[in-house]
């Protein structure tokens, strides 16, 4: 909808509707060499120019912990739970420039957006958008179009506003 090209990727031991990716699912830690080779993949095989990581849930802690590769311009992360992210993660975002923003839905049982501010708290350069309403897996709208209208604001401001009909 806002020419935003997607490169989306299962870790080890995910189940889809394309089967079942090869490897063990490792509670984060293996899946390590699963984000650095898609990053690789986008950058050396689909020569993107700039690549943000997006993820949703268990992918944020995966984010956090494995995307900080410095070719990649920033991070959305989406209903974090937040259940294998390390402070030293956090203390490397702070530490870095680029921008990371986390979307937390107000009904997420995971980490709603009080809890987000103390776990966010050491990570005060974290833009931290609380969503009314909203359940961790964004379903329906006007969740849809908003968390759409959302990512886009950060990576093509520019194709705001995105129709609401196709």
């Amino acid at each position: 909808m806002a020419g935003i090209q997607v490169i989306r990727f299962n870790t080890r031991g995910t189940t889809s509707e394309a089967g079942t990716s090869e490897g063990t699912f490792d509670n984060g830690d293996a899946e390590v060499a699963d984000v650095q080779a898609a990053i690789n993949y986008s950058f050396e095989v689909l020569k993107v120019k700039e690549l943000w990581v997006v993820g949703w849930s268990f992918g944020t802690d995966l984010a956090l912990r494995h995307a900080k590769d410095p070719r990649v311009a920033g991070l959305i992360l989406l209903s974090p739970p937040m259940q294998r992210t390390q402070e030293s993660d956090l203390a490397f975002w702070q530490a870095d420039s680029r921008p990371v923003v986390a979307y937390v839905p107000e009904h997420d049982e995971y980490l709603n957006p009080e809890q987000a501010v103390e776990r966010f708290k050491n990570f005060p350069r974290l833009v931290l958008v609380p969503v009314t309403g909203a359940k961790h897996l964004w379903v329906g709208e006007p969740f849809v179009h908003l968390i759409l209208s959302e990512i886009t604001k950060w990576l093509a401001p520019e194709r705001l506003p995105l129709p609401t009909e196709v």
